[in-house]
């Protein structure tokens, strides 16, 4: 028996094989144990017990191949190989711990501080920010192999300067998403006017937004251009003030005159989501007695605004009609002067 275990086979004895098996199949019965005890302690913390479910096993078996690897005799180059091997796992899983618990501690301040539309808009955010751990975590392993990490990025010299001009707009726009996500000046679904577009939000990406105009195609506009720009965000608005004009004939009598911003005011009164403000004989025009009536509508959606304004306009014309008030509109009125 103990010369079979003796026994060497490519540079090891059969016990040594044996005792790597025998901890290999040893983490296998241990891996589920280890778990199952973690999992009992932390019934009330979702987090860890999701931490078990991803990294108990990798863990286990990064032990157990480095105990067994241990145990072995191996030539230069084979032991080089497998260090390497080794390194890659090992980084491998110690940045995806690192985004896990990144991901976790932000999710969770999310969740208490933070609406579901938040953390929807925050999703192109947690991306980017997981791709630069990961290449954070790919500079390292290079760095522990050997290769001279800091050497390399200060020979880029010139090229470096030109990438990080041609990624000025790109980080522009980065930075103008972060203005957006926390300052909140728009959110998805909000009614925006700026320049000369106008539309509803409908998405909020890292490089830009996208903006349902009211003609029915998407704007792309780049988020640097709207934090730069002059915002008309209606939905943010409380109540609507509405200013309009109209004009009735100079044969109106003065009578007439006089009852007018009352009639207006009482129209307006009498319909729901309204303020009346005022109501005035605004001046003499080229062709009509122009009056000047401003209200309020409690309301920032457009249809209603437009509904009450065709409710004032009706009614308006109907007092109008019943007083013998008439409107005015352009004429002119030509004098002949006949010679003798």
């Amino acid at each position: 028996m103990n010369e079979i275990l003796s026994y060497e086979f490519l540079g090891n004895s059969i016990q040594t094989y044996a005792v790597g098996l025998g901890i290999i199949i040893l983490s296998f019965l241990v891996t589920p144990i280890i778990k199952a005890v973690i999992k009992k302690f932390a019934q009330d913390r979702e987090v860890l017990q999701e931490w078990t479910n991803k990294f108990i096993s990798p863990l286990v078996y990064l032990i157990t191949l480095y105990v067994v690897l241990n145990t072995f005799e191996m030539s230069d180059d084979v032991y080089r190989v497998i260090n390497v091997m080794y390194i890659v796992l090992t980084t491998w899983y110690i940045t995806r711990i690192v985004v896990f618990v990144f991901s976790a501690i932000i999710r969770k301040y999310l969740e208490k501080t933070r609406t579901e539309e938040d953390r929807n808009r925050i999703k192109p955010l947690f991306s980017f920010l997981n791709l630069l751990i990961w290449l954070l975590g790919f500079l390292f392993m290079l760095n522990y192999l050997g290769f001279e990490v800091t050497t390399a990025l200060a020979g880029l010299g010139i090229g470096g300067i030109a990438v990080a001009l041609a990624a000025q707009a790109l980080l522009g726009d980065l930075f103008s998403y972060f203005v957006i996500y926390f300052d909140k000046p728009f959110e998805i679904g909000d009614f925006l006017v700026f320049d000369d577009k106008k539309g509803v939000v409908e998405k909020i990406g890292i490089k830009s937004t996208k903006i349902r105009a009211l003609s029915g195609e998407i704007l792309v506009v780049s988020n640097s251009n709207l934090t730069n720009s002059r915002l008309h965000n209606y939905k943010k608005m409380e109540r609507r003030r509405v200013a309009f004009i109209f004009g009735v004939t100079y044969q109106t009598n003065s009578g007439q005159l006089k009852v007018i911003p009352a009639v207006v005011k009482e129209i307006i009164e009498s319909i729901e989501l309204t303020t009346f403000d005022r109501t005035h004989f605004k001046g003499f025009g080229n062709f009509s007695l122009d009056f000047e009536c401003v209200y309020f509508v409690k309301s920032n959606d457009y249809n209603v605004y437009m509904d009450i304004q065709e409710k004032i306009n009706l009614r308006i014309y109907e007092e109008f009609e019943k007083r013998g008030i008439e409107f005015a509109y352009p004429t002119q009125t030509l004098y002949i002067n006949k010679e003798n």
